[in-house]
Formats: structure tokens, sequence, C-alpha cells
């Protein structure tokens, strides 16, 4: 863990509470609460990793796993057929506000492209 400070460290060990949707030895996943689809969860890895800057190739099985889960939860969701994103935001300038490496799934609604 990295610590108290971190928000989703402390969604891990239950500290804070979740909506969870899906969790396992090495990942959970939960509603995100700042929602931008209808659909809009976020996986995140048990163990801290600040970001993909951070991620070694120790973490690339679990990287992996991360983006399985959410392909599982857009499938429970509903989103296999009609469609659901994922994104990874890396860095304060892309967006990441929580610095513990989480994918979101998005979906539920037309998502145009270009993002942001």
């Amino acid at each position: 863990m990295a610590g108290e400070n971190c928000i989703f460290c402390k969604v891990v060990t239950g500290e804070i509470p979740a909506a969870k949707v899906y969790e396992d030895e090495r990942a959970v996943a939960f509603r995100d609460i700042n929602t931008q689809a209808p659909t809009h969860a976020l996986v995140i890895p048990r163990a801290h990793v600040a970001s993909l800057n951070e991620a070694g190739e120790a973490d690339e099985a679990l990287l992996g796993h991360l983006l399985l889960v959410a392909a599982r939860v857009a499938r429970e969701e509903g989103h296999a057929e009609g469609g659901y994103r994922t994104v990874i935001n890396t860095g304060a300038g892309a967006g990441q506000s929580v610095f513990h490496v989480h994918v979101h799934v998005l979906g539920g609604r037309a998502l145009t492209w270009p993002p942001g």
C-alpha cells in the first residue's frame, strides 16, 4: 500500500466505502462518484501503482488483468454489443486526479471523439 493518503488504497482496504461491482485477489471495480456516462466504473489494482509511468515489467500481468476486468464489467453492465470506452489517464495534465492507476469504464451513451 502507498500509505494513508491514497484514497483508492482506502477503498481497497474498506476504509472508504465504494459501490463495488467486481473484486478478486488482484483488482477491485466500483462505480465512479463523478459519473461521465450512465455506466462509469473504475477498475483499480489492490497493489498501489501510482500511474502507468511508475509501472514496470513486474506489473505487466496486473495491467493486463485490469483490462480484462474492465471488459468483464462492461459486459456485465450490458455494453459488450453496443460498445464502451476504457480510459487510463496518466499524469495531472491528462486528467489523473488520484495517483493510483485506474481504468475508467464508460458506457451507456454515445461517446464522441476526440475526448476532452
